[in-house]
């Protein structure tokens, strides 16, 4: 049997998948720098004997399996975050600044994994159909790295897409499913204003830009939390606000930025246009004015259902049943979204979590995925493949 065959081959691999991970863990490197990660994949193609082809500068796609026919996609992302990795693992990040928070290179560990399983399988004459393997780059900055593989083709041919992402509320062996919307949209927004400053003894003389700032901070998150409808859960968070360096002086520029995040597609294609009109609004009484970078990122992440039954299928099968776990949709963006919208796919979440043990978060300089998970998320993609 195809899923007998895929779990013997991932269970023999796994410790080599396992140096995989440590190996991209101590060295990772930032969105678009992916040099050395798509080296190593590149190599573990070459070892393997699959096909590929690089991308101009990073990442890669693979194929496996019979000329004719609809091809599936998997999906796994190599890029890491500019954050200190605070482990004391004896494979954390020998980059300063640099680090796998996300776990990208459990992802990328995972999808080699299922490509060995998935190689062996088509060389015996059991793989029943063609399987494109996307190695992307650039996943953790707007508007992503899927766009430009997307306008390289990399989904010419392609029934359907599938993808994991690591998860630290789940614990390792689940993998929570949901169809429907299952990430958020996200933007980035960067406020620079400008005005006349001055001393702050004479406020009435100048174009009080701390005070306008101020405004913008505290009133246009609730402004647009009026705008919207409160159904598509939007929330405005300020990240990063600078202005002057003395008591005593009204400064004549200041900044903010932040990320706007919402649950609904047709909220999002409002957004940027919404804020634009807010923010002159609520700086008009000041006098001061402002330049708006609105970079618009990504769209949620909308499971398609058959594709989540199929995957739902191919957890239970690799897994047991009692692996899948149901899940909600999340504020967080995602670039996969931009495959989905371009053909029917599923991301489903893999658990990384030690059972009773900490919880360590994303996006967290300490965050430890239990690496039974890269076994986990081989045979999860590998068998959505056979079906």
């Amino acid at each position: 049997m195809s899923v007998d065959a895929v779990s013997r081959s991932i269970e023999v691999v796994t410790p080599d998948l396992i140096e995989l991970r440590r190996d991209l863990h101590a060295s990772p490197e930032l969105s678009w720098h992916e040099e050395r990660t798509t080296d190593v994949v590149a190599a573990w193609m070459d070892k393997l004997g699959i096909s590929y082809e690089r991308f101009e500068g990073t990442g890669l796609m693979a194929e496996i399996g019979p000329e004719e026919g609809p091809i599936v996609a998997l999906r796994a992302d190599l890029d890491a975050l500019p954050i200190d990795d605070t482990t004391s693992d004896p494979w954390r990040s020998t980059s300063p600044g640099v680090a796998h928070a996300c776990g990208h290179d459990v992802h990328v560990s995972a999808l080699v994994g299922a490509a060995v399983a998935l190689q062996e399988l088509h060389v015996a004459g059991g793989l029943p159909r063609r399987v494109r393997l996307i190695f992307q780059p650039a996943e953790e900055v707007m508007p992503g790295g899927a766009l430009r593989l997307l306008s390289a083709g990399v989904l010419r041919g392609v029934s359907r897409i599938v993808a994991l992402h690591c998860d630290p509320s789940l614990d390792v062996g689940q993998v929570g499913l949901r169809e429907g919307p299952i990430t958020g949209a996200s933007d980035r927004i960067q406020v620079t204003l400008s005005g006349r400053g001055g001393h702050t003894s004479r406020p009435h003389l100048t174009e009080d830009l701390t005070y306008a700032l101020a405004s913008l901070v505290t009133q246009l998150p609730a402004v647009l939390s009026r705008r919207f409808d409160p159904r598509s859960g939007a929330s405005l968070v300020w990240g990063s606000v600078r202005a002057g360096n003395a008591a005593n002086v009204i400064p004549s520029t200041g900044e903010l930025s932040g990320t706007l995040r919402m649950l609904d597609s047709a909220a999002w294609h409002q957004a940027e246009h919404l804020v634009r009109g807010l923010i002159a609004d609520i700086i008009e009484p000041f006098g001061v004015s402002a330049d708006v970078t609105y970079v618009r990122g990504v769209p949620p992440v909308v499971n398609d259902f058959g594709v989540t039954e199929l995957l739902r299928r191919a957890v239970s099968d690799a897994i047991g049943p009692a692996a899948v776990a149901t899940t909600t949709q999340s504020l967080g963006g995602e670039d996969f979204a931009w495959y989905v919208e371009a053909v029917p796919g599923a991301m489903g979440r893999l658990g990384t979590r030690t059972p009773d043990g900490p919880t360590y978060d994303l996006h967290q300089g300490n965050f430890r995925p239990d690496e039974r998970a890269i076994a986990v998320g081989a045979k999860v993609l590998a068998c959505s493949a056979l079906l």
